[in-house]
Parts: structure tokens; sequence; C-alpha cells
């Protein structure tokens, strides 16, 4: 299970290298954002170097946006290569724009980035897309910009539509999206708790002394386990609803978050039904 993603430019080839070293679960080369236009050919060419052969942990790439003059090229140099688990797609405004992606790229993994309102209305279309679709994130940067939101409480409702959207589609959790300040590690775990407590699941990062604290964050603490440990117990004992000692009542639906706190805690996927 990836709980900490790890963003590299594409064009710093010494940079990836310690990202596939630095503990993340998985690192995300980027060739968008974080490549200037006059580098974007060289960035190319030396992630599917890279990708030709399958790294340490596994290597996602986030791809120029589908209407740009690098995007063809991005998808015709990186299909196919040993080393790449997925292709993050930023951008995503239509499902018509997954599909047309997965045809071209056959069977890669597909994580669509909703980075504007109308990439965020359409999140449950968007969801459905594809097979291929693996995940859906927010781009929480151009969105704020989008929306003109001036605080972070201001993207608790798109972070809980990607949730909802991911959750009807039969998709894993969205992860979180980077926190832009690199230096002030308390604002970082308070800003992961509030997304935990909407429903994402693991955070990406720019710079790997963010790790630590994202893991932190979304993994649970020994309580948390604890108790959920107890009603997993309670309810393999008796089947059904039942009351435990302490008073917690325990039903199918507390079941099944406890079923998840303790995958989560086990660094296992939760099974989704």
């Amino acid at each position: 299970m990836i709980l900490t993603w790890l963003y590299v430019p594409g064009d710093r080839p010494e940079v990836v290298a310690k990202a596939l070293h630095s503990g993340a679960d998985a690192v995300i080369v980027d060739l968008e954002d974080a490549v200037s236009a006059s580098r974007k050919e060289y960035a190319r060419a030396a992630t599917a170097e890279r990708l030709a052969e399958r790294p340490p942990v596994p290597v996602f790439v986030r791809v120029n946006a589908l209407d740009s003059p690098w995007a063809g090229a991005d998808l015709t140099a990186l299909t196919g290569l040993h080393g790449l688990a997925g292709l993050r797609l930023p951008k995503i405004t239509a499902p018509e724009q997954i599909a047309a992606v997965a045809d071209r790229t056959g069977g890669v993994a597909l994580h669509a980035m909703l980075e504007s309102a109308m990439g965020v209305e359409r999140a449950y279309e968007i969801a459905r897309a594809h097979p291929a679709l693996r995940g859906l994130s927010l781009g929480e940067a151009d969105l704020g910009a989008d929306l003109g939101i001036s605080a972070e409480a201001g993207l608790d409702w798109p972070r809980s539509r990607v949730v909802i959207a991911a959750r009807a589609a039969g998709l894993a959790p969205p992860a979180q999206s980077v926190f832009p300040d690199i230096r002030d590690l308390e604002a970082l775990a308070v800003s992961c708790a509030r997304g935990r407590a909407l429903g994402l699941l693991g955070r990406a990062a720019i710079h790997p002394r963010q790790l630590p604290v994202i893991e932190r964050a979304y993994l649970p603490g020994p309580a948390e386990v604890t108790a959920a440990e107890e009603i997993v117990a309670a309810a393999r004992r008796t089947p059904g609803a039942v009351a435990l000692p302490d008073g917690r009542f325990v039903d199918p639906a507390v079941l099944a978050g406890a079923e998840r706190v303790v995958a989560l805690a086990r660094r296992e996927s939760p099974v989704l039904s």
C-alpha cells in the first residue's frame, strides 16, 4: 500500500536516483510543472532511460497536460517501459480524455488529477471513464487558483467530492495533494490530520523530510489499532450486532471501519466492497 509519494523533476536524473532510496513508498517523476519548456525533451528522454529497467520502488510519471505540445511525445516515449508503474494525467476535465489515453497506452495504469472546477464537477464521470483508471486526486494549487480559495478550509468540499467519487467508482481512496512549505512540518501534520478526517489516504510530498510526517499522520496510532482489534475479535466471537464490555456497540458498519484500521496498521490495502 502506498502512503507516501515523492515528486521529483524529470530533468534532474541525479535527484530521481536519490528519490528512489528516500524511503518514499512511490516516486512521481514530473515532466510537467517542475520542468521548463526548454528542458521538456531532455526530461522525457532521461525518464524513459531510467524506466527501461524496474526501479526499487514504484515509479509513476506525471506527463504534460494533454492539450500541451509535449503530451503526445510523453505518452509515446513512456508506453511499454518495464519500470513504469503508471501515468498521472494533469488537468483532467472530461472522461473522454481518460478513454483516449487508455486506448493509446494499452493498459498502463492511469491516475486522473482534477485541477479545475470542471474537473471536480465531473469527478464521478471521470472516475468511471475506463478500467485503466486506478485513481483520482486533486491538484490543489491550480484548483485553489481557479476557485479563488485563500485558506485550506476552502478545499474541504473538493476533497470530499473526490473521496466520494472514488469510492462510488470502486477506486482506492485519493491521496492528499502536496503541502508547499517544506520547512513547516508542524503545519504539515495538522493538514494531514485534516485530510485523513475527510477520507483521504496518504499524501504526495515535494521533499524527503516531509515523508515521515505524512506516514505518522496517516497510520493509525497504537490506541486506535488496539480498539479496532478488539472490535474485530468480538465480531468473530459473536457474529451480528454485539455490545462490548465498555459499552461500544459493534454492527457491520463499525466492523468494516475497524477492519480498515487493522489493514492500514499492517500496511495492507483495505478491501473495497
